[in-house]
This record gives C-alpha cells, sequence and structure tokens, in this order.
C-alpha cells in the first residue's frame, strides 16, 4: 500500500526490495549510504533489511545506543563527527532504521548535517509506524525536555514494514498501541469501535494504514501545526511531563505508556471545560486501564510534573494550553488550563484507578 504525504509511505507489501531497485537505478544519486541503527535494530532487524534490500550490503553502519535518555545533541554530535570525518558530502543518503527516538535524530541529523541531506525512515517499532516517522518532525530532546530543539524535514520516503514488529516486546507493544488509540479519540468514531473490541494482529497492517491515513489527512491540513495539527498531542501535555520527570528514575515509563495515562487524565478535564460526557470518558478510561497504569506519584513528583508541563511546546504567554475532547472521535486545541487544575486532576489519578 501507498500513501502520499509528501513523499510516499509505503506499507508492507515487499517495498523494501523495490528500494533495492531505486536505489541500483539511482546509484548515480548518492555518493555515499548511511544505515543509523541501533544496539536492538542492529541485532534484530538490519540482516533482514540487508537481506531484502542487497544493494546496502557493504555501506557504513552507524550504531548510537537506543532509549530516550539517548536522544540528545552529544549523540547527534557522534554521528555528525562520523559523517565528517567519512568525507560525506550533500550528496549522502541516510537510512533511519529504527524506532521513534532514531527516526527523530536521525532525521534531525540528516536535516541539519551541511543544510540537510537526504533520509529515509525504515520504521521498526509499532509506535514509529503509527506516528513517529510520518509528519516531518525531527528532533532531540534538550535538558530533560521532549524534542526540545527540531525542525519540520521531509523524508525521501517511509518504509513501514510489519515483519519488523515480530521483535517487540509486550510493553513495546503497548507503548505503539496507546498512539493507534489517540488516532481513534481526535478523528475516527468507527475506528475506536474497532479497536474497543482488542488488539488483533491479523488486523495489524489494517491498524497502521488506517493510523497512517489519519495523521496524513491531519498533517496536510496544518504541516507547520500553527493549528489543527495540534490536534495529535492530545495526551501528550500530561504525557509528556510524566515521561519527562520518571526518565532518570529506576522505573522509567515507555513513550505510550505515559500518553496512555495522559489520555485519561486530559479526558477527565475534557468533561469540565469542553462538555466530554461522563459516560464517554468512562469508556476511555476502562478501556486504557485494562493495559496500562498510573506510576506512583508522590506531593513532590506532582510540583515537579507541573514544572515540566510549563515547557510545552503548545503553551502561549505562559498559558498552559491543551488538546482536549467535545466527545469521541472530536477533538479541540488551544484550551487554557490553569496550573492549579492540572495539579488537582494529578493528585485524583489513584482515585480514577488509573
Amino acid at each position: 500500500m501507498e500513501i502520499q504525504v509528501q513523499y510516499p509511505v509505503y506499507i508492507g507489501d515487499n517495498h523494501l526490495e523495490e528500494l533495492n531497485t531505486i536505489l541500483e537505478d539511482h546509484s548515480d544519486k548518492y555518493s555515499n549510504i548511511f544505515i543509523l541503527v541501533d544496539e536492538n535494530t542492529k541485532l534484530h532487524c538490519l540482516p533482514f533489511l540487508l537481506n531484502s534490500v542487497p544493494y546496502l550490503d557493504g555501506y557504513d553502519v552507524i550504531e548510537i545506543p537506543s532509549g530516550e535518555e539517548n536522544k540528545t545533541l552529544e549523540i547527534c554530535q557522534g554521528i555528525w563527527a562520523t559523517l565528517t570525518e567519512a568525507k560525506a558530502d550533500r550528496k549522502t543518503l541516510i537510512i533511519n532504521l529504527g524506532g521513534g527516538v532514531l527516526c527523530d535524530m536521525g532525521g534531525f541529523v540528516a536535516a541539519t548535517y551541511k543544510r540537510g541531506v537526504r533520509f529515509i525512515h525504515i520504521p521498526t517499532t509499532l509506535l514509529s509506524q503509527v506516528d513517529a516517522s510520518v509528519g516531518s518532525k525531527v528532533a532531540v530532546d534538550f535538558e530533560g525536555f521532549k524534542n526540545q530543539i527540531g525542525l519540520f524535514a521531509d523524508p525521501m520516503m517511509v518504509l513501514i514494514e510489519p515483519q519488523f514488529l515480530a521483535s517487540l516486546d509486550q510493553r513495546q507493544w503497548l507503548s505503539g498501541f496507546a498512539e493507534i488509540i489517540k488516532h481513534a479519540l481526535i478523528a475516527d468514531t468507527n475506528y475506536w469501535t474497532l479497536i474497543k473490541q482488542g488488539f488483533e494482529p491479523a488486523l495489524l497492517k489494517d491498524y497502521i494504514s488506517q493510523s497512517v491515513l489519519i495523521k496524513k489527512e491531519i498533517v496536510l491540513s496544518d504541516r507547520n501545526e500553527s493549528g489543527r495539527r495540534k490536534i495529535l498531542n492530545f495526551g501528550h501535555s500530561i504525557g509528556h511531563a510524566i515521561e519527562s520527570h520518571f526518565l532518570t528514575s529506576s522505573s522509567p515509563l515507555l513513550h505510550g505508556e505515559a500518553v496512555a495515562v495522559g489520555m485519561i487524565l486530559e479526558a477527565y478535564l475534557s468533561m469540565e471545560f469542553t462538555g466530554l460526557s461522563k459516560e464517554e470518558f468512562e469508556e476511555i478510561k476502562d478501556f486504557i486501564e485494562l493495559n496500562y497504569s498510573m506510576p506512583q506519584m508522590s506531593d513532590k513528583d506532582i510540583v515537579e510534573i507541573v514544572k515540566w508541563l510549563g515547557q510545552d511546546k503548545k503553551n502561549e504567554n505562559a498559558e498552559l494550553k491543551f488538546v482536549l475532547l467535545e466527545e469521541i472521535g472530536k477533538a479541540v486545541f488551544d484550551i487554557v488550563i490553569p496550573e492549579s487544575k492540572i495539579s488537582e486532576v494529578l493528585k485524583l489519578a489513584h482515585n480514577l484507578h488509573v
């Protein structure tokens, strides 16, 4: 399947083999190719890629450490240094083989090296296949704040191969599934009805395709996130703050785990500020809490989480602005929420049985 954003997104159907033909037929366009991996994708995904795209055999592989804590400018500097030492020029192609962290950072490295070289995303986690690899956002974290340094840059293409997901553990599956839940809640009641029946592996390609189609429609209506594209951040204001706060703890959360908690709490806020019905809130909460749980938070944790919220990219004029739901399938953005209300909701979290 092919979906056009401002670049092609290919889903399944042996498109990796087609990449081999593309690279062979246009070899004069690339002076060098680098494959960016982490220790997990080097072990589990790189052999499959090289078997499917033999043209890449022999090209340089750059390995970086996995994990959100390594999505930093320091790691980028190491990649830039490797490219510079190899005399990589502006005809270089970078292939990002990994999850959301690697796609975000690999795209950022490519978009900034020599003012921009071409790059291809080959996402290998469910989260990156349904969300992070599509939309042209590339970034790194800074001083613990999520995606604080970044820009918009289009990949040459995105190649989504569901077979890569076979190596994921249950936590990684659920982390990606949280983004699927988000897409349904903000834009598609029929999709919500489908996923509420439970995750069906046989429908995996359908989930990926539907999420990419939802994101495509929203992104094409507002590429630079000046308006409607903000709805893709539902669950992420509180979710990012929780994720950032617990990143260096003994029990860090995966991105989707934090967003799942954020969606319940922001749905709760939606009852007061945008008219979400109590029945629909309970429906959302009951479904999400089947697979996700709230981290234990002390009063000190709550104070710090609210501080993290102060750097959310949707904020303006020191006001905390949220994406909330009017109903399942309909999200609204730029809803101002008082800081005191956030603290109150965080304190209520355990009473909500999250």
